[in-house]
């Protein structure tokens, strides 16, 4: 079904040739001469793209601006908060701020709305576009508005993947947003690119989740595609109609790639004519020699339904597997939920087992990934005539856009799923992240939308309460529906998707949203409520560094979401210091009060009332640093995780800890890219450490002349664990920074840098 390369292939004419020693001959064989091969790395879709966009004049380390950027209600705050507080003037490019994330206001108050004023008086202040609540998911928007092939556009969603338009989007923290607002550029190195080579035909009942979630099942263990670029070639494209290549290209996310791009064809030409943008097509396709550093082959005739069981994307079985082996594997992903949770909470699953099958108590279709037209058409399609029943089990839909709702009103889609017992909602991602749909405790949720991480449900598992989200296929969610919520894969119903032609209609959007951009009015009041707070003062980088670890986590894999939980924690995603107080609370409830302790230490040191004590003592007993005083010295808490920073792009992740004190942290690995910029935007040393961690929770690590260290050679820095027995010596290291990153880093975070330079 799925099959990855050992190593570098060409794509030579449409024919693979793998790196190796008779690559060469092969290539001279197809007319191909040594420098053409010298060059085959040239001959991507995605090196065009970067490469009209780089502005640093050197092509393997980039420095990008983007045509467009986007951000929802839980981050675009922040974000102009930064800017402003950096010397913003006005939006230089299209920047699009959506209300998605918190649109219930029931959800926090008055606090939601008060943040949708803020941005739709910062739309009109700086130049912005405003999207209001309920109108669009943010992808959706981008995709039906300003997505083009050959564009690139920069969102503060993990999920911001417009690839199958042609557009290399890419999802970040806020701090890249607010470097793109103050004409700065977003530097790193030239990505490796990874094709996606897609053949045969799907069958009916198989959907763009289920293609996406097999490819996330075959990549993500082994970090194939990790901070690469997925480029989508092959002759499987052709009979993909677009939307069902955004349901697989927005999940790419989930391999913890760094973007990806397709081969663009006359479906994607219609889409943006239907859309009224056909100006913004132009084919894209690889050159006819272009060298991946590996090649995904995926047989789309093999795939069938597919499930991805809690608490991760990758957990994944065809529904057929699961089926057969239920007791096995639900077993299996009770342990491994049990061990996420600490032992806190217990999901059974097993117990759902009925007669051999499994019983479902929810199911969701909402979301940039599930909220398509096509999908609910087709859903509708095979739920025509059935109904899930009057018990527990029950299904909402939530279109992704009011244009989308408008054309499935036109035709029908919608009273049809509401005469089968559906609910319908308008455009929100709150399943997405536990504000929406929330299920009963002990509850399994199926659901049509990206992400499955502990607790975005809604659950609390820290207050023994816990549900399950499983990912699915729309197509196989209404087979679910008809069959009572007994597990059931879309391929078991007998029918032929005939999903009617879609008509865009752009006056629900034309009516309410605030296009300004390129028109700001300085004299604008920024509409700040109470819960708008501006971010606390921070030092700069000291001299020398004392950390204190505060938090130790062991899990394989740490999310963003436990990092910051998402949900009701949103409330106070405007008020820095009220947000910070939920850092790591469903994972480490201890960690805030730890860290508020070490942070009251550096209080203590700055105002000069530390008197010398053993940890001082103890830092007198390294070499140079015999004279050293606590005037000297700056005091931090640190985390220490094995692979921290999987999923949202959340800058709060880092934000949070910085202002309870935190300098570092320190890991073996970091999950993702964006996670790491967070890292230092907010001027916390991304540390890294090979092996198992020498320390635990509560230990000091001392890092001397630190500042000097960041200037000079990040491959060994040199650090010491303090102990009653005598420092310890330990090596860190940091991978590559750019200048930039280095004096942000320095500077203590990205508004003291552009505060002083």
């Amino acid at each position: 079904m799925i099959e990855c390369s050992n190593g570098g292939v060409y794509y030579a004419r449409g024919q693979w040739v793998e790196q190796g020693p008779d690559a060469q001959a092969q290539l001279e064989q197809l007319g191909f001469s040594k420098q053409e091969m010298e060059q085959a790395h040239t001959g991507t879709i995605a090196w065009d793209i970067l490469q009209a966009h780089n502005q640093s004049g050197d092509p393997q380390m980039l420095s990008l601006k983007f045509d467009a950027m986007a951000s929802h209600d839980i981050t675009f705050v922040g974000i102009v908060q930064t800017a402003r507080a950096s010397g913003l003037e006005k939006f230089p490019m299209p920047y699009i701020l959506t209300n998605c994330h918190n649109s219930l206001c029931a959800v926090g108050g008055t606090i939601n709305e008060d943040d949708h004023l803020f941005g739709l008086t910062a739309a009109k202040k700086y130049g912005g576009i405003f999207v209001p609540p309920h109108l669009a998911v943010i992808h959706q928007y981008m995709r039906e508005m300003y997505a083009g092939c050959g564009k690139m556009i920069l969102g503060s969603d993990s999920h911001t993947r417009y690839g199958a338009l042609g557009t290399m989007a890419i999802g970040e923290g806020g701090g890249e947003l607010a470097k793109q607002l103050l004409g700065r550029t977003y530097d790193v190195a030239c990505p490796g690119v990874v094709a996606v080579y897609l053949e045969g035909d799907v069958v009916a009942g198989v959907g763009p989740q289920d293609v996406a979630l097999a490819i996330i099942g075959a990549v993500f263990r082994n970090g194939y595609v990790k901070n690469k670029v997925m480029e989508f070639v092959g002759p499987g494209i052709k009979n993909l109609p677009l939307e069902y290549r955004s349901g697989i290209d927005v999940m790419t996310t989930e391999t913890t790639c760094l973007s990806s791009i397709w081969c663009t064809d006359e479906t994607t030409k219609e889409y943006l004519a239907i859309h009224g943008r056909v100006q913004d097509y132009k084919p894209l396709a690889p050159k006819e020699l272009a060298y991946y550093d590996g090649v995904v082959k995926v047989d789309l005739s093999k795939i069938r339904p597919m499930i991805a069981l809690p608490m991760h994307p990758s957990n994944v079985y065809s529904i057929e597997e699961l089926n057969q082996n239920l007791e096995d594997i639900l077993y299996k992903t009770e342990q491994d939920c049990l061990a996420l949770m600490d032992g806190k909470a217990r999901l059974d699953l097993r117990s759902k087992i009925e007669n051999g099958r499994l019983r479902v108590d929810q199911g969701v279709i909402a979301g940039c990934a599930g909220g398509m037209y096509s999908n609910i058409c087709e859903a509708a399609q095979i739920l025509d005539g059935h109904t899930g029943g009057n018990g527990e089990y029950a299904l909402s839909v939530y279109p992704s856009s009011q244009p989308t709702m408008m054309a499935l009103t036109k035709n029908g889609t919608l009273t049809t799923l509401m005469a089968c017992g559906a609910t319908i909602r308008t455009a929100f991602c709150g399943p997405c992240f536990g504000a929406g749909d929330v299920p009963a405790n002990g509850s399994l949720s199926i659901r049509h939308t990206t992400r499955n991480f502990p607790s975005r449900e809604g659950s609390k598992p820290g207050n023994g309460q816990i549900a399950g989200v499983a990912l699915m296929d729309a197509r196989s969610i209404a087979a679910t529906t008809r069959n009572g919520g007994i597990l059931t894969p879309a391929t078991d119903i007998d029918y032929v998707p005939n999903i009617p032609a879609y008509e865009f209609d752009d006056s629900s959007y034309r009516s309410r949203v605030y296009a300004g951009f390129g028109k700001p009015n300085y004299d604008e009041m920024l509409r700040l409520g109470p819960n708008i707070k501006d971010w606390p003062t921070i030092a700069p980088l000291p001299e020398n560094l004392l950390l204190e670890v505060a938090s130790f986590i062991t899990d394989p894999v740490t999310t963003t979401d436990e990092l910051i939980p998402s949900g009701e924690t949103s409330s106070y995603r405007s008020n820095p210091l009220g947000l910070a107080e939920f850092t790591l609370s469903r994972k480490d409830p201890g960690y805030v009060s730890r860290a508020k302790a070490v942070r009251a230490k550096e209080e203590s040191r700055a105002a000069g009332q530390l008197q010398e004590d053993g940890l001082l003592a103890q830092m007198k007993q390294i070499p140079g640093c015999e004279q050293i005083t606590w005037e000297q010295v700056g005091i931090a808490s640190t985390i220490y995780a094995i692979k921290p920073g999987d999923g949202s792009a959340r800058e709060q992740a880092a934000s949070c800890q910085r202002v309870l004190g935190a300098g570092a942290n320190i890991v073996q690995e970091y999950a993702t890219k964006r996670y790491r910029s967070n890292l230092i935007n907010w001027g916390m040393l991304p540390l890294q450490l090979d092996g198992p961690a020498p320390f635990a929770l509560g230990d000091k690590i001392f890092l001397p002349q630190i500042r000097q260290a960041l200037q000079g050679d990040l491959r060994s820095i040199q650090g010491y664990l303090l102990t009653e027995q005598g420092p310890v010596e330990l090596k860190f290291y940091i991978t590559a920074l750019t200048d930039t990153e280095r004096q942000i880093l320095l500077d203590g975070c990205l508004i003291n840098y552009y505060k002083k330079h």
